[in-house]
């Protein structure tokens, strides 16, 4: 099993410092998951003040704890070409770039951003379906998309399970998965999220299997990125 959770800034303050909430996080694994695969990501706010951030990166990212990196937050708060900085220090430790974007927005925000962040992986990322160019630069450069169903319905960023953009940025060749937002507020578990889009008709069994063997490579891919690095501990 693979769980990938993310953590703010604020919850490492709040838990008292980079040390101690490792030290926490990592006796919650042990004692309650031992056998699931961890995969922490650190994500940012894009509201946030992004020097005190920077300032903040190799602190955080010389544990070798992180896996990757996120943006997450309202996508028109500032512009994504500010994380810049941030995000080549990530990758300088090794860690997988991600963001939020393509949940609001527009397909070109969603390509300036793996651009001007090099990221191998966007959350969301729906709206590039609104660009033929889009899709296939997506396509061609394989990003994934890592998308949220019942998220994007509930939120009228989609008009229906049936009528998802998933299926048409699959048969685009993108790289997708099928994930589930915040469960506590979306309610909807990844079984679930499988579900729908099968008894909706959306995607086949076989089509289905394809995308679950997708986000499995993309952790594969990551951890042997991370051994041959030095790896996270």
């Amino acid at each position: 099993m693979v769980l990938a959770l993310s953590f703010g800034l604020e919850v490492i303050d709040f838990l008292g410092g980079i040390d101690n909430f490792i030290k926490t996080i990592n006796v919650y694994h042990d004692v309650y998951a031992p056998e699931t695969n961890f995969y922490p990501e650190l994500s940012l706010g894009r509201e946030c003040d992004v020097n005190e951030a920077y300032a903040r990166m190799d602190e955080i990212l010389e544990k070798k704890w992180f896996k990757s990196i996120d943006i997450c937050g309202n996508e028109l708060a500032q512009p994504i070409h500010n994380f810049q900085r941030i995000y080549r220090k990530a990758r300088g430790y090794g860690l997988r770039l991600k963001a939020h974007v393509g949940e609001f927005g527009t397909a070109d925000d969603v390509r300036e951003a793996v651009e001007f962040l090099e990221l191998s992986e966007v959350h969301h990322g729906i709206t590039a379906v609104q660009s033929k160019d889009v899709m296939r630069w997506l396509r061609n450069h394989r990003i994934q998309l890592n998308v949220c169903p019942t998220s994007n319905v509930m939120l009228k960023r989609a008009t229906s399970y049936d009528h998802h953009p998933i299926k048409e940025l699959y048969e685009n060749g993108i790289p997708v998965t099928i994930n589930t937002d915040d469960l506590l507020i979306f309610d909807s578990s990844i079984s679930e999220e499988y579900l729908k889009l099968y008894n909706q008709k959306v995607f086949s069994v076989a089509e289905l299997e394809q995308i679950r063997q997708t986000g499995l490579k993309s952790y594969e891919t990551n951890e042997r990125t991370l051994k041959m690095k030095g790896g996270n501990e």
